[in-house]
């Protein structure tokens, strides 16, 4: 066996090369399956990692063995002596990711609630933690301590997958969000503080000397991180750094950042990448989305394969003691159902929160990416300065904390995985059925359509720049949003939860292709779409690349100027319900073959843009077309009558 490790250790870029291909293929699997990453990274990480591992130690011969043997990951040793900076600055750049996403200004309505879970329901959970920890898991006060502190977080990057599928009411969805992003560093530092206090301990024994070091460790990296911001920024201000070097030059100073204060202090430079992104979130300066963009595709890498490689440090004895321990299953349970809803419950009397609200917080408290990262981190950490003295069968104290972090993180993203919809609904905090549709742009034909819209059922947010043109949304009862969508602003005044779907409805081609691409990440690109800006198909090399720009709205992909004046020829929009008794064909055979076709609603109530060349697909559902105003009295057979007529003005608007 140890040949066989040996061997493996001398195939370290392949080892890389897999951990990549493991990570990153969870989260696409995770994006198809519509189910949380973490769950998914975590279960590669245990194929490949305890499991292959164990299949070794039964003593298997040939080819079975060697190909076993290649594809086992033991990253302690396979990394060796890089295993410990490896993954310390692996969480050096999700904890600046996390403060990057911090910006004060963003909490809006929520910052009461968001403040009184970061200042009293954390302490307060930190401590029930810690007495779990102690006298259910046994750990030593300073361990629990560490323990109790860093599991006060509540992972962001799980949480918002979470309530793009429930599609929560605004409050108790932006409470969620917002606790989760400020208490993501937050868990660390609670972490890196008790860490500091067992290091600087073993060297000391004047506790008053100990506490001084402590703070002046954090106030040092507090303020390094704060300085090194700042500065950052004005060079972007000052234009002394180019664009295309500035998302690089952010990188390479957060790994800079963190050595540098690693060196002044030890274990500080966590400290100060967090106090670096904060403060570069919120000083206002160009390309900060750029930013925002860059350090996200870093940070899904390193999660990606901090997940698989932390999983993998896991050996069989650990994963038998998870099992069978009846300790660690008990510490799971008392910190989801005693220490988060105690703490929520009793920071929140008096602040406003419904009960309602308050329970749904304290209940839906998935742990994510810092949790697991920082456990890995301080696991090595703590054996390294001799922290050894195990309260399990073959364990250090040290090793404890990977195992407890995971079986926290596993219990508590699939419990909020299945419970938050049917919770939330239960508790009246549903806002609907998220199957709604975002208009940008207001104009006479995108009004007729978003009362098409209404008038099946579905949903409908009119966003526009002018309060005048949103008057005539406003009257039919439209939800309207008043303001720029591509603002920081709308962050968090344009409630997401509330649409899945986006058409970019605006005179301007170019503006309504910006708009697509923002949204494209949070919708996904086949679900936003926009009227086309000229008769060209999304193809054309003369036009806007099509990876630049939504998909084209309508199978014909009419241009705006071409739809603005079919409007105002008389086209209005129509609902018509598509059957084997009346098909497509005989829609368009009473219609006409110039009929444009939108979308059609499913009878399971999802609904399905139509591009160009698709109108094909459609067999069963209501249809919604643009076309000229027919006489409808021969074409109502099996249609269900009352769905034709819909959508337009008795009169045209005034130009």
């Amino acid at each position: 066996m140890a040949d066989a490790v040996h061997h493996v250790a001398n195939m370290l870029p392949f080892k890389i090369a897999l951990i990549g291909v493991l990570g990153i293929g969870a989260q696409w699997l995770a994006w198809r399956l519509q189910r949380p990453a973490i769950v998914l990274m975590s279960i590669a990480g245990l194929i490949f990692g305890p499991l292959i591992g164990w299949l070794l130690t039964l003593g298997l011969s040939g080819s079975p063995q060697n190909i076993l043997e290649i594809l086992w990951l033991d990253p302690v040793n396979d990394f060796d002596d890089l295993y410990r900076p490896m993954i310390g600055i692996a969480v050096a750049i999700i904890l600046f990711e996390g403060g990057v996403n911090l910006r004060f200004k963003d909490l809006g309505d929520s910052a009461h609630a968001v403040g009184r879970l970061v200042f009293f329901a954390a302490p307060i959970a930190w401590g029930l933690g810690t007495l779990a920890a102690k006298h259910i898991v046994g750990l030593p006060w300073d361990i629990a301590a560490m323990v109790g502190g860093l599991f006060v977080v509540t992972g962001p990057t799980v949480i918002m997958p979470l309530l793009r599928q429930a599609h929560l009411k605004s409050r108790p969805a932006n409470i969620l969000k917002w606790e989760g992003i400020v208490n993501d560093p937050l868990g660390a530092l609670f972490a890196v503080g008790g860490y500091e206090f067992i290091r600087f301990s073993l060297q000391e024994a004047n506790m008053s000397l100990v506490f001084g070091k402590l703070i002046f460790a954090a106030a040092l990296g507090t303020i390094v991180g704060i300085i090194s911001g700042y500065g950052l920024a004005w060079a972007f201000r000052r234009g002394h750094i180019p664009e295309y070097l500035k998302a690089p030059v952010v990188l390479a100073w957060v790994l800079a950042i963190y050595v540098l204060a690693n060196n002044l202090a030890d274990e500080t430079g966590l400290l100060a990448v967090t106090a670096l992104g904060m403060t570069m979130a919120n000083t206002k300066f160009a390309s900060m989305v750029e930013m925002r963009r860059f350090k996200e595709n870093i940070a899904i890498i390193l999660v990606s394969g901090v997940f698989v490689i932390l999983t993998a440090t896991l050996t069989p004895e650990v994963l038998k003691e998870m099992i069978t321990d009846w300790r660690i299953p008990a510490f799971v349970i008392v910190m989801m159902l005693f220490v988060r809803p105690i703490a929520v419950m009793l920071s929140t009397l008096w602040s406003g929160v419904s009960w309602r609200e308050s329970l749904l917080v304290s209940l839906i408290a998935p742990r994510g990416v810092v949790a697991v990262a920082v456990a890995g981190l301080f696991a090595a950490e703590l054996l390294a300065i001799g922290r050894a003295d195990g309260v399990f069968q073959g364990t250090a104290d040290g090793d404890i904390f990977v195992p407890l972090a995971f079986a926290l993180v596993f219990a508590t993203v699939l419990f909020a995985g299945f419970s938050i919809g049917p919770l939330s609904k239960a508790l009246g905090l549903a806002a609907g059925g998220g199957n709604g549709v975002l208009i940008v742009g207001a104009n006479p034909w995108s009004l007729g359509l978003a009362k098409a819209l209404k008038a099946m059922d579905i949903d409908v947010l009119v966003a526009d720049t002018n309060w005048r043109r949103l008057r005539g949304a406003r009257l039919e009862g439209h939800a309207t949003f008043y303001g720029e969508v591509l603002s920081e602003n709308a962050d968090y005044r344009l409630d997401h939860s509330a649409f899945n779907h986006l058409i970019a409805a605006t005179p301007n081609d170019a503006y309504n292709a910006l708009v697509c691409v923002e949204f494209a990440p949070e919708l996904g690109r086949h679900r936003v779409f926009q009227v086309a800006g000229q008769d060209k198909d999304e193809s054309d090399a003369d036009g806007i690349a099509f990876t630049s720009r939504g998909r084209t709205l309508s199978s014909r992909g009419r241009s705006f100027d071409i739809l603005t004046r079919d409007w105002w020829n008389g086209w209005r929009f129509r609902a018509t319900n598509i059957s084997e008794e009346y098909t497509l064909e005989d829609l368009y055979a009473s219609r006409g073959d110039d009929m444009d076709l939108l979308l059609v609603k499913r009878p399971d109530g999802t609904i399905d843009f139509v591009q160009p060349g698709q109108q094909g697909r459609i067999e069963k559902g209501t249809v919604l077309s643009f076309c000229p105003a027919v006489d409808d009295t021969d074409n109502k057979r099996g249609q269900g009558a009352g769905s034709e007529g819909l959508a337009g003005p008795v009169a045209p608007l005034p130009q």
